[in-house]
């Protein structure tokens, strides 16, 4: 049951991260964090990290938990694909009695309690952070400014987050908002949406992207149009490919929120649960605006 410590085989807890696509460099990054932690402490934990395909196979995560907890893990740390999806398996696994960490993404309130589940989330300010993305392009811009927003997946609170801080920068800054609609986080589809945004709208003056993976897909659009650095461009994540193209003024800024560190930390807070600390609510990690000037 939930409330009995598990007994080490080999004196030492196994820890599985379940991610979501390992073609975002955002979640490559995380990977790489928590491996070189996990590598440091082989004494401490066994580990296991798991991706999925893409940012809709959110199947894949489904049979990373259940694969977890048939393998007996005692701790599970996840960045939910699908906020309502994933309370179901993850209740199992609290129910089996394994430590269950939410990182990243937030698990839906409603969805938790239907599981009959109250897990603490350690992650982001996602609303705040794509506010300071959003505030970049109201300064930059000015009053009156003709935008449009490429969202991440619906399924996905983060998304919803990050869509309501731009709408709050667009309103504060009396930006005209000409369209918004979802590229799925990904850049071949991005890059397909901001071409038939072009398109459709011929006086676009910025795009707010939801992720980083779609700001490259944007600016693909734009290089291919000639329009680089005119429309101004501001993402989230900070991931490497990014920084180059805002040194170079093919985009304004972009959102870093330490997603190499985000795992990390999820796995010592569930090792400290698995201690028999408590965790409830939301435990913030941070975010930070990155524009050229922070970068060397």
């Amino acid at each position: 049951m939930a409330g009995i410590r598990p007994t080490f085989a080999d004196g030492k807890p196994k820890v599985g991260l379940v991610m979501k696509s390992l073609s975002n460099e955002f979640f490559k990054q995380m990977q790489a964090g928590a491996d070189k932690f996990a590598a440091e402490n082989k004494d401490k934990f066994d580990f296991k990290a798991v991706g999925m395909k893409d940012e809709r196979d959110f199947a894949a995560q489904v049979d990373a938990v259940e694969n977890f907890i048939t393998q007996k893990y005692d701790i599970i740390v996840v960045a939910p694909a699908d906020s309502k999806a994933m309370a179901t398996p993850l209740a199992k696994a609290v129910k089996a009695g394994i430590t269950v960490v939410n990182i990243d993404v937030p698990l839906d309130a409603g969805a938790k309690k239907a599981a009959g589940i109250d897990l603490a989330f350690f992650g982001p300010d996602n609303q705040a952070g794509a506010k300071l993305a959003g505030d970049a392009l109201a300064k930059d811009l000015g009053a009156g400014g003709k935008v449009v927003i490429l969202e991440g997946n619906p399924e996905a609170d983060n998304a919803k987050q990050r869509k309501q801080g731009f709408m709050e920068s667009i309103t504060e800054g009396k930006l005209q908002l000409l369209d918004s609609k979802t590229a799925h986080w990904e850049t071949e589809e991005a890059n397909t949406l901001m071409t038939n945004f072009l398109t459709k709208y011929q006086d676009i003056q910025g795009v707010m992207a939801a992720n980083d993976s779609m700001a490259l897909g944007v600016v693909k659009a734009l290089d291919a149009t000639g329009k680089s650095g005119k429309i101004k461009v501001v993402g989230f994540d900070n991931i490497p490919p990014v920084q180059p193209l805002i040194k170079n003024g093919k985009m304004l800024a972009t959102v870093e929120q330490f997603g190499a560190q985000m795992a990390v930390n999820g796995i010592k807070y569930g090792l400290r649960q698995l201690a028999g600390e408590k965790f409830s609510g939301w435990i913030k990690t941070d975010v930070k605006l990155v524009e050229a000037k922070d970068l060397s």
